[in-house]
């Protein structure tokens, strides 16, 4: 069974920093793109960033060049570093990725989110 479990989330002060973590477990054959996703209270899940499986970035227009996504593919786990955060980045923030399983198809995977709250 495949896992996708988020790290790094909290409580930082606008203007501070934040590195969250997702890595991917369980009976894995290959992994594509990887990304992450937010979602605010009473707004829709949008996009943060994404990065495909040979490192090819791709941000929303809110957090470009704040944000930097990366991947250890050694690892199974992508990264957001959050840096200059402000009030309006307060989300939970969700890992998801594209992924092959030993036994089965391609699927599309989610975590299980990490709140991340800027407020000072």
């Amino acid at each position: 069974q495949v896992q996708l479990v988020e790290s790094g989330g909290g409580l930082v002060q606008p203007g501070g920093s934040l590195r969250l973590s997702c890595a991917a477990s369980g009976s894995i054959f290959g992994i594509y793109g990887m990304g992450w996703y937010r979602q605010a209270p009473g707004k829709q899940r949008e996009l943060v960033a994404n990065i495909s499986s040979g490192g090819s970035t791709n941000y929303s227009d809110s957090v470009k060049g704040r944000f930097t996504i990366s991947r250890d593919n050694a690892k199974n786990t992508v990264y957001l570093q959050m840096n200059s955060l402000k009030p309006e980045d307060t989300a939970v923030y969700y890992c998801n990725s594209d992924i092959v399983p030993m036994r089965g198809p391609l699927d599309h995977y989610w975590g299980q989110g990490t709140q991340v709250t800027v407020s000072s």
